[in-house]
């Protein structure tokens, strides 16, 4: 009944085990980046790394610079007062920034520069890029070539546009001449200084120079208008400098310092030459205006005096008075007034709506003058009527020789404003390259590549941690219910041996050599001194077992049950037990190399009754330790174990012996650990440090509670040293 009732308690004990709670232990992540410490190193030394190596072999990027001013609009002429009132409309800031990055600015800079022509050597692809000739900074600007050997400049280069984006090749012929071709055919042939054209007139070339060895190849491209103004936008940064200053900023950025500089150049020049034709085309249109009116009012003027002069023949010359003469001049001020207002009234009609302030002022100010006119017309009335006659012949004279001369008048300011119109954009600083490139900017590239890489060595850490089920501290285990019976730490001498062991095993011909046990060879070790305590502990935990008989097993695979059962077993026999070890592993058992070279007889043999028991059992180095190999792999290892002569052997050895410690196989993989365990009295399970996890102990715990065989507990094998755990398991190392 007690055996019946010990899987059970054990399942609620651990199903009554306190939970781990949520918090986040800043002192662990510390402790795990400690321990990781080279991992993330490494990490951040391949990204510097990685960051130097782009800093050095990207591209550097220059930048070059301009300043512009936009002033108030003025007239060319300070003497001209009017009309530069009329012209003188300011645009916002904003407005110039949209003009500087218009189609049309930029696309007259590109055509200035024929910037859609592109020239460049036949080179091989990938390593031309790091071996072929590089071109001389202060030649290659647009459409050509030259370094140290050869030299291409061309003057115009003409093709459809659906062959625009295309590569033409120029190969260079023996006596000097070219062909260009596309995909292979021959387009144009003939030699630099000469206008070639196809036969159907649509592609022309004329290389202003060539000069370069016969069988040197060269591509032209001509790009796109669209896709260089394009390029042109994404390149050129503007913008104000302070608020409301009216200075413009102009910035480009490339690879090739004079050709930045000579596109901002080129973009500042348009860019002030549109201002000015934009100004000088007001004016003509006024011009035009005036020059449509003068012949009229000329014709008018002359049908005004001859009736004039008809009428004084026809009345005998007939005098005004002083009065009518007063009347007179006022009525051709007032005209001349008016005609001047519907002149400024045409001009900012073509500029403004009729609600525009400036055009309601003039129509306002006619609108006075009319009155006035219509005053003075009634009083004319009251005159006699060859009095009235020869004022109004006088006052259309008068007043077509008044408008006469002042159209004339204004035509000639316009000509002079047109003449001398400097716009009112001007160039304050020509575009200049800054001496060192903006880009790439290396310190700050390799800090960051170290900062990422450093970010990137973190979570990688701290990422594989959450996904970690390994067990790292006893604690986890003791959290589910399960008791820990010793924390063996990882032996670098052991660690030491087998890696020269399997260097051993490796050369071919190599005498199988025996394996040193590690009590034997460092009895000093930290993990000896550990099973040491494991010892003590088990005599406690063994008070209440039915018998001697002390089962190891574990999980899976390479968790460490060998080792620690043949280390345990010469610890025990060391303190005068009488001991004998039994390798439980009929299948993969490896005990037998630490005693002898040879397994043929052993456990396996005597089960299956081609051994005795003297035959099997075999005497050791170490005093009072006695040892049974596995003896020859069987095809049917689990039916052996549940054979009775195994029962009947145990009990022959638990009377001969103070203690039996058998190894078996792992109870995850295989039955036989299960079948063992129902004979052994006490049994361990080894869990392997960060190999094992929780609920893979749990379950194994599970299968054996399944077959009604009870577990004292576990052994927590290989433990590292990491800042995580160094004063658990280190810190008292007594030396």
């Amino acid at each position: 009944m007690t055996q019946d009732n010990r899987p059970a308690n054990a399942s609620a004990s651990r199903a009554g085990a306190s939970m781990g709670d949520d918090e986040i232990d800043l002192t662990r992540l510390w402790a795990l980046l400690v321990d990781h410490r080279w991992q993330i190193g490494l990490i951040a030394g391949i990204a510097m790394f990685m960051g130097v190596a782009y800093a050095m072999l990207a591209t550097p990027i220059y930048r070059a610079d301009a300043l512009l001013q936009v002033e108030a609009r003025q007239s060319g002429m300070p003497l001209i007062g009017d009309l530069s009132e009329m012209f003188g409309s300011e645009s916002s800031a904003q407005t110039e920034i949209e003009i500087v990055r218009s189609r049309m600015v930029l696309g007259n800079a590109s055509d200035e520069l024929k910037a859609d022509i592109d020239v460049a050597p036949v080179v091989a692809p990938f390593i031309g890029r790091f071996t072929g000739p590089k071109a001389a900074d202060n030649r290659m600007l647009f459409s050509g070539w030259a370094d140290a050997e050869r030299q291409l400049w061309i003057d115009r280069f003409d093709v459809p546009d659906w062959l625009r984006g295309e590569e033409f090749e120029l190969t260079v012929q023996d006596d000097g001449s070219f062909v260009l071709a596309l995909a292979g055919e021959a387009v144009l042939s003939g030699s630099a200084g000469e206008t070639l054209r196809s036969s159907d007139e649509r592609t022309v070339l004329h290389l202003a120079e060539l000069n370069a060895s016969p069988g040197q190849r060269f591509t032209l491209i001509k790009r796109p208008r669209a896709n260089v103004i394009r390029n042109f936008q994404g390149i050129l940064s503007v913008a104000e400098r302070g608020r409301n200053t009216g200075i413009l900023t102009l910035s480009m950025t490339g690879p090739n310092p004079e050709r930045v500089q000579a596109t901002l150049d080129a973009i500042a020049r348009n860019y002030l030459m549109q201002n000015i034709q934009r100004r000088s085309a007001e004016a003509e249109k006024s011009l035009e205006f005036l020059d449509e009116q003068v012949p009229e009012i000329r014709k008018e003027l002359e049908a005004a005096e001859k009736l004039l002069n008809e009428y004084r023949l026809e009345s005998e010359s007939v005098d005004l008075s002083l009065e009518t003469k007063a009347v007179l001049d006022q009525l051709v001020e007032l005209e001349a007034r008016l005609n001047d207002l519907r002149f400024k009234e045409s001009e900012v009609a073509r500029l403004y709506t009729r609600e525009h302030p400036a055009y309601r002022t003039l129509i306002d100010q006619r609108r006075s003058l009319e009155e006035e006119r219509e005053r003075l017309d009634r009083q004319v009335q009251n005159l006699p009527e060859k009095q009235q006659e020869i004022l109004r012949l006088m006052r259309d004279v008068e007043l077509n020789q008044e408008i006469y001369v002042q159209l004339l008048n204004r035509a000639q300011e316009l000509r002079i404003l047109k003449a001398g119109t400097v716009g009112n954009v001007r160039i304050i600083d020509q575009a200049q390259v800054q001496p060192e490139p903006v880009k790439p900017k290396k310190p700050l590239i390799v800090a960051l590549a170290t900062l990422l890489g450093l970010m990137g060595g973190v979570g990688m850490v701290l990422v594989r941690a959450v996904f970690n089920r390994g067990i790292e501290s006893p604690e986890q285990l003791e959290q589910e219910g399960i008791s820990v019976y010793a924390t063996l730490p990882l032996s670098e001498d052991q660690m030491k041996n087998e890696r020269l062991l399997q260097r051993i095993s490796r050369r071919k011909g190599a005498a199988p050599k025996r394996h040193h046990l590690l009590a034997e060879t460092n009895p000093g070790d930290l993990t000896i001194e550990a099973l040491r305590s494991l010892r003590t502990s088990l005599h406690f935990a063994m008070m209440e077992a039915d018998n001697n008989v002390l089962m190891i097993s574990g999980p899976s695979p390479n968790v460490g049950k060998s080792f620690i059962s043949a280390n345990l077993a010469m610890v025990l026999a060391q303190i005068g037990q009488k001991v004998v070890l039994v390798d439980g592993d009929l299948r993969k058992g490896h005990i037998h190399k630490y005693f002898t070279a040879d397994a043929k007889v052993g456990l396996s043999t005597y089960l299956s009754g081609q051994s005795s028991l003297e035959e099997v059992l075999g005497k050791t180095e170490v005093d009072n330790l006695s040892f049974i190999p596995r003896g020859e792999i069987p095809p049917n290892p689990a039916e052996l174990l549940m054979h009775p002569r195994f029962k009947t052997l145990m009990d022959s050895l638990s009377k001969d012996y103070d203690l039996v410690v058998i190894d078996t196989p792992p109870v995850l993989a295989v039955t036989d650990a299960a079948i063992i365990g129902q004979i052994a009295g006490t049994g361990m399970v080894v869990a392997r440090y960060g190999h094992n996890s929780v609920k893979e102990i749990d379950h194994t715990l599970r299968r054996f509670e399944q077959n009604g065989v009870t577990i004292k507990g576990c052994i927590l094998n290989a433990v590292e040293r990491k800042a995580s755990n160094a004063y658990s398991y280190y810190a008292y190392e007594y030396k």
